[in-house]
């Protein structure tokens, strides 16, 4: 990211200061003293020096220079130390605002003031011109710090934003490739755990015929629930549902799967502590599943124990076998593919842990994981809270310093007088205009209310101290924290939608509906906003001229006050307004690029996806079909020689897969079953995003309603936005209902234009509202709409 290259600032305020002093003096024919001349070098020397490194240590610049330029102001003529005083103090404090956090910048910037106020305070009492000069120092310091925290915000919304576009942009390359090995992975989990479990059951039951005839009866039930639950889980791993289906506890799901390999005569002794649902959870339930997988396929009747432990710092799970049993045939021995320990370490890695495997002393072989603990991700800053106190007690350090003299050195006399001068009034009027801006995002209507009084309570504040300075002073200053809001305050009221129907289509049904919007970012409209400030202010300099007194008609005081203040107002105007488009328009630009680089990524994953899942048809799901028919015929040996083959089959695609031979590279357009692909893109994207899906919404739907209610939540949830976003789908008397919330972006024209364009070709509904909500109703039967599509 390009900087601009401030670094000759330095030099430039040292060549103004030469220039002002001594240049000026010698102009006019006085030449200083040696001494003088002495203290300059020995004050603008170390501030230029400091200046010049000020990028690395902003607050200690700004104190140094500060300190300096106040100690040379004692020895040295007036304007010695004007511009470095003046400028080269707001350029370190516009450092520090650029370089450091808010909390700093306020801090240093409220106690350069006060410092300064008591500096002042130190050597006479506070009079009109002493407060004037305070009140337009504070604004200087005001600006600076408000330029700078402007620029630090936009530095920082242009990293976040390039930041954002690099990982998704990254996860575009990255999501085919995450969702293949997903599948490989799952592919090899399922196949490899229950068709493994089929083989051992059935050579267990053709071992013991001629003891134990049942166990045939009990393998042949066996395989065929067996191979109902493979393509049970196969099926949702070709389009996994967009959102959890009410699954077990973690805990509940290791027991229960302790209990299946238990059933098949593995003894298994277990010790598991309860774990929340996450990444961990998962891990360790697909280690000890690899693991007892492999036990009973190398190691069958071999005594096993799975411990499970969850602790703050780590979480340990360990698979131990013993050695196995001598003369116990191993039936599935042979079934391995040997992608197990790799998968395994796979899953430990993206967990955020490790794993080990290796023998044990006594001939057996232990798996050992370590994952992330319950204390994992807390990252908290300990030392934030003690580092804030120690910037406010060193600013009040450094801010009491000046009245170290004045309780030590000498008593001034108290007055007795009652009269306020105009310059207290002036910094009270200018601190009640700072703190105002401060509640400018949160509360717009009374902060623009409260300027615009403020304003015209500088006139009476000249009137009432006796001010005796230039006339236009005191409305400029009170013209300025309003000029400031309309220039900062960038964002521009949009109207909201109301009912409309597109044309010829009739009341009712295929009606689109849209409710008024929620105004939430402003309550005043902006050229109503800039008519009251021109109002106001022009009022003001009328007011604070005719009280001066003039000879002037006041209709001309007015007159000329108009042709004054409009301009200024009109320009602060402007400038918020170009902001606010080009604050919209790179906005736009970055949603444009985000919602086609998804866009590209859950097509490039929906296509793996698919590619994978017409690999399964034709393989590892056609034999399990056959294991099953064989199973249901009462033939155990041919229903565990198909059981072989769909994991030989298996090994096949995950060969072909991982060589990308699975079968044509196509792109099919997703459906709601990549809605779990979208939210992952999103989620990568630095945006949460939460799927719901009710158990009211059909297995199969139409291709026209699956199509378009995908598409219609793709726009939604890539149009821009931040904020976590919600999408719930449900289906009600023959409606499929897709919900979006958080997503204000939504209620834009262009995104409904494009939402209706959806909507209305299926003769469905739109309505916006309440706030952050877009609701689109879809009729489930076919109707008109999705006849013309076909």
């Amino acid at each position: 990211m390009k900087r601009i290259d401030d670094r000759p600032a330095p030099v430039l305020l040292l060549c103004a200061q030469a220039v002002v002093w001594p240049g000026a003096a010698l102009v006019r024919g006085e030449v200083p003293s040696a001494s003088a001349l002495l203290v300059a070098v020995l004050v603008a020397g170390p501030v230029t020096a400091v200046l010049a490194l000020r990028r690395s240590r902003p607050v200690t610049a700004l104190v140094v220079v500060a300190v300096a330029c106040a100690l040379g102001a004692g020895p040295l003529p007036v304007g010695a130390t004007a511009v470095l005083g003046t400028a080269g103090v707001a350029l370190a404090l516009w450092t520090v605002a650029t370089e450091r956090d808010a909390f700093t910048t306020v801090v240093c910037g409220v106690s350069l003031a006060v410092w300064q106020l008591l500096y002042g305070l130190t050597l006479h009492r506070l009079s009109d011109r002493d407060g004037l000069d305070l009140v337009l120092t504070a604004l200087l310091y005001a600006a600076a710090c408000g330029a700078g925290m402007l620029a630090r915000r936009s530095r920082s919304a242009r990293r976040a934003s390039d930041d954002l576009l690099r990982r998704a942009e990254s996860e575009r390359r990255r999501l085919p490739a995450v969702e293949r090995r997903r599948m490989e992975r799952e592919l090899h989990d399922v196949s490899a755990h229950h068709l493994t479990a089929v083989v051992v059951t059935a050579g267990a039951a053709l071992g013991l015929r001629d003891r134990r005839p049942d166990l045939a009866d009990e393998a042949l039930r066996f395989a065929v629930d067996t191979g109902q639950e493979v393509t049970r889980a196969l099926g949702t791993l070709r389009a996994p549902a967009p959102s959890g289906s009410g699954l077990p506890a973690p805990e509940e799901r290791l027991l229960g799967l302790v209990d299946g390999f238990r059933r098949i005569g593995q003894p298994v002794d277990c010790a598991i502590d309860p774990l929340p649902e996450g990444a961990v959870a998962d891990a360790a339930y697909g280690i000890v599943r690899e693991a007892l997988t492999n036990v009973a396929r190398y190691a069958p009747g071999a005594a096993t124990t799975v411990r499970c432990r969850y602790g703050d710092d780590r979480t340990d799970v360990v698979v131990t076998s013993g050695a196995p049993l001598p003369g116990a045939p191993a039936h599935a021995a042979d079934l391995g593919g040997g992608r197990g320990q790799g998968i395994l370490r796979s899953r430990a890695r993206e967990a955020g842990g490790t794993l080990t495997t290796g023998p044990t002393e006594d001939g057996g072989w232990e798996v050992r994981a370590v994952l992330p603990g319950r204390m994992a991700g807390a990252g908290d800053r300990p030392g934030a809270r003690g580092y804030r106190a120690a910037q406010v007690t060193a600013a009040a350090g450094l801010v009491l310093q000046p009245l170290l003299p004045v309780l030590a050195i000498r008593a001034e006399e108290t007055s007795t007088g009652s009269d306020v001068s105009a310059g207290v009034l002036f910094a009270l009027l200018a601190a009640a205009q700072a703190v105002t801006l401060l509640w400018l995002r949160r509360a717009p209507r009374v902060a623009y209310g409260v300027l615009g009084v403020l304003a015209l309570l500088w006139p009476a504040a000249a009137v009432s101290g006796g001010y005796t300075g230039p006339v236009l002073l005191p409305p400029v200053l009170g013209a300025f924290a309003t000029c400031a809001a309309l220039a900062v305050d960038g964002a521009v009221l949009a109207g909201g939608g109301w009912s409309r129907c597109p044309a010829g289509a009739p009341k009712g049904r295929g009606e689109l509906r849209e409710r008024p919007r929620r105004r939430r970012s402003r309550p005043l409209i902006r050229p109503v906003l800039l008519a009251g400030a021109i109002t106001v202010h022009t009022a003001a300099v009328t007011t604070a001229v005719l009280d001066r007194g003039t000879g002037a008609p006041a209709w001309a005081v007015a007159t000329a006050a108009l042709a004054g203040t409009a301009p200024v107002m009109y320009a602060a105007h402007r400038v918020g307004t170009l902001r606010a488009r080009r604050a919209q328009a790179t906005r736009a630009e970055r949603d444009g690029r985000l919602g086609t680089l998804t866009g590209e990524a859950v097509r490039d994953a929906w296509a793996e996806r698919r590619r994978i899942a017409d690999g399964l048809e034709t393989t590892v799901l056609a034999r399990t079909a056959d294991m099953v028919a064989e199973a249901e015929a009462g033939r155990l040996e041919a229903a565990a020689e198909r059981a072989r083959e769909a994991l030989a089959a298996m090994r096949a695609l995950l060969d072909a897969v991982r060589d990308g031979e699975a079968g044509p590279a196509l792109r099919p357009q997703p459906t709601l079953q990549a809605l779990d692909l979208l939210a992952r893109q999103c989620r990568a994207a630095g945006r949460e995003v939460e799927i719901r899906l009710t158990g009211r919404v059909p297995g199969r739907l139409p291709a026209a309603v699956d199509l378009a209610a995908y598409h219609a939540a793709e726009t939604v949830l890539t149009t821009g936005g931040e904020q976590p976003a919600t999408l719930e789908l449900d289906a009600a008397d023959g409606t499929l209902t897709l919900t979006a919330t958080g997503v204000p972006s939504a209620a834009h024209p262009a995104v409904r234009e494009r939402l209706a364009a959806r909507v209305a070709a299926l003769d469905g509904a739109l309505t916006t509202g309440p706030a952050d909500t877009v609701r689109l109703l879809l009729p489930l039967a076919p109707g008109d709409g999705e006849e013309r599509e076909r």
